[in-house]
């Protein structure tokens, strides 16, 4: 054979081997994927409402800071407006202003807490009367002309002249938390936490002025001056 025709026989047989080992290039394929089903996403949570208030633990609200059920307003000559407005009970300035709670209250082992603030005159913006067994009495902040804090009455001495008697500076536009306790033979209140009263009402004469008859058995009043509450409670001791 010649020298060509072998080159030619050889060169062709190569080109028949890399034709046959060539495979033509595959487009991608999709990558296979399961489609899993959609899970419920847990409900946002609602930020936490947080109260500005720390009431005490087992107390109730006597009011509810919408309306004046369970309260009538107090027949006191010359009586100025009441109403209700953003969650306060508002007792406008007259004579004397009040309300008196229309419900059943405990005489004895009781807690009683307002939040009281003098908007506008210049002297007692809560006038808490309150029952101690079968008899009334009255815790006064801010009478007599705007400093006098005390119980009227004991042993027919009113809150300007007993023994509970104290001379506090009270701002207006400033809420008070006012807390009353009434247990036998003891009355005790405090004023934004600090202890003011602590007296042993063992043989006492305890009564109330003529002037707040109208609050019993269990009230608020104002003399001369506007002033709003709220967060009106009552826990059972």
């Amino acid at each position: 054979m010649r020298v060509r025709e072998w080159t030619a026989l050889v060169a062709l047989g190569i080109c028949a081997g890399c034709a046959s080992s060539e495979t033509p290039a595959r487009s991608p394929q999709p990558r296979a994927t399961t489609a899993s089903a959609p899970t419920a996403s847990a409900p946002a949570k609602s930020p936490q409402a947080k109260s500005p208030e720390t009431f005490t633990p087992g107390s109730v609200p006597l009011f509810d800071g919408k309306t004046l059920a369970g309260w009538r307003i107090s027949d006191f000559a010359g009586s100025g407006p009441v109403r209700v407005e953003d969650g306060k009970l508002i007792l406008e300035m007259g004579t004397m202003t009040g309300v008196t709670y229309t419900s059943s209250v405990p005489t004895m082992n009781y807690e009683i807490s307002v939040d009281a603030m003098r908007v506008d005159g210049n002297d007692f913006f809560c006038g808490l009367t309150f029952p101690v067994g079968n008899d009334p009495c009255s815790l006064i902040v801010g009478g007599w002309g705007g400093g006098v804090v005390g119980l009227s009455s004991l042993d027919g001495q009113d809150a300007s002249s007993n023994e509970t008697t104290q001379y506090m500076n009270f701002e207006k536009e400033r809420w008070y938390k006012v807390r009353l306790r009434v247990v036998p033979n003891r009355i005790q209140a405090w004023i934004d936490e600090e202890k003011i009263i602590d007296v042993d009402t063992t043989d006492r004469k305890i009564s109330v002025r003529l002037e707040v008859e109208e609050s019993r058995p269990l009230g608020f009043a104002t003399w001369s001056t506007t002033a709003a509450l709220r967060n009106i409670r009552l826990r059972k001791l």
